[in-house]
């Protein structure tokens, strides 16, 4: 099965509520321990492949299955939603382990990849997976790419000799924009840039060297420096995604309060945004949140994007239901205009390929798991839609 490459497309019909994934599938733990052995030298680069290609087509048929209206390949190609433009791990030395990017609620912590030298280059681009899953699917897809804020995190402040800071970051939103443009080239109808490290900025944590409230200004500027790089049209379709992370079933930033960071947010130029709501201690409080600041845009003549809240957990088993998650979003249409709401998931399920989902039990249960809250996920936001248009349930 194949299809012609769409480019960004429009958004539903009014009376129609969107909804979509943020990115991110569990791995089978058969393909993890494919990666892991290959990464020894213990399977051949083409049986790795072959494990990877039958990640993919099961990930899509079972992404159909859901009925969800644009899909995606889960990102079971790669080894985590930060390193992939950096290929295999890079050539020659010039990439080495660099800080602590996030110390999670249960004690593990992720590093970011560093660059030993200059000049940034992508090695790999998003839209290799965009155009692989093409070949598989006619459903829309959506592919989620790694932000410029955090691959500003891979040179230090003083730059690498002469390759100074300025330049990198040149680089990068050069490659970041190319990225985005080479996704639509493909056939992907929107695009999604991860911020985790958003809400992660405004946690004063000395474990990540990086963070602080001074680091959130930087990097929404660089966000809009690509974002001014790409036509009207792809930036319509570009999404930006906030969450307090997820990996081994763990959050790194969810005690920071979203009033610091929503008004912030809303300062990146993007069409859309997708923002986690359904893990918060209070997710009509996240909505409310949302709502004031988009009719303080309106009333000031900026822009007002569109909005999809997150109705799942992928951090928790407990499936949510159809119903929950139509009532969820029929609240927050109290605060949200009706067309300017969606739904999605509260982050990507699996960020980072080795996921051992300890509190799922295992990644194929995760697996599983996560497939049933897409479905409930897609039928609660038409509930809801029938619902907010007065149409009988």
């Amino acid at each position: 099965m194949s299809a012609e490459p769409c480019g960004p497309a429009s958004w539903p019909a009014d009376g129609v509520l969107p909804t979509e994934p943020v990115g991110s599938l569990p791995r089978p733990a058969g393909l993890q321990r494919a990666v892991l052995d290959a990464e020894i030298g213990q399977l051949p680069a083409a049986e790795l492949r072959a494990e990877q290609d039958r990640a993919v087509r099961d990930t899509l048929a079972r992404f159909e299955a859901t009925g969800s209206p644009i899909i995606s390949d889960g990102e079971q190609r790669r080894q985590s939603f930060a390193s992939y433009p950096l290929g295999d791990g890079g050539a020659d030395g010039d990439v080495r382990e660099g800080p602590v990017f996030a110390v999670f609620a249960d004690g593990h912590h992720r590093v970011i990849p560093s660059l030993a030298r200059g000049p940034f280059r992508y090695r790999a681009w998003a839209a290799d997976d965009v155009r692989a899953a093409r070949e598989l699917t006619t459903v829309p897809l959506k592919q989620a790419v790694i932000s410029p804020s955090m691959l500003s995190l891979m040179v230090p402040e003083d730059g690498l000799g002469d390759y100074s800071r300025a330049e990198f970051l040149d680089d990068v939103v050069a490659g970041c924009a190319e990225d985005i443009r080479r996704c639509f080239s493909a056939g992907a109808a929107r695009v999604s840039i991860d911020f985790t490290e958003g809400r992660l900025a405004l946690r004063r944590d000395l474990r990540a060297p990086w963070a602080g409230p001074e680091a959130l200004g930087g990097f929404i500027e660089l966000f809009n420096r690509v974002l001014s790089e790409l036509a009207p049209e792809e930036r319509a379709a570009v999404g930006v995604h906030t969450c307090p992370g997820n990996d081994n079933d763990s959050v790194h930033s969810a005690d920071v309060d979203y009033a610091e960071l929503i008004p912030e947010l809303l300062q990146i130029e993007a069409g859309y945004f997708l923002v986690q709501a359904a893990s918060e201690p209070e997710p009509d409080r996240v909505a409310r949140l949302v709502g004031t600041q988009l009719r303080a845009r309106a009333a000031a003549g900026a822009p007002v994007p569109r909005v999809l809240v997150g109705v799942t957990n992928p951090t928790s088993p407990k499936l949510e239901t159809a119903e929950q998650v139509r009532d969820q979003l029929v609240r927050a249409a109290r605060f949200i205009p009706p067309e300017l709401l969606g739904s999605t998931d509260d982050c990507g399920f699996s960020p980072y390929l080795i996921d051992e989902k300890p509190r799922h039990g295992s990644p194929d249960f995760a697996r599983d798991v996560a497939f049933a809250k897409i479905a409930a996920r897609v039928r609660g936001t038409e509930l809801a839609a029938r619902e907010l248009s007065g149409a009988p349930a």
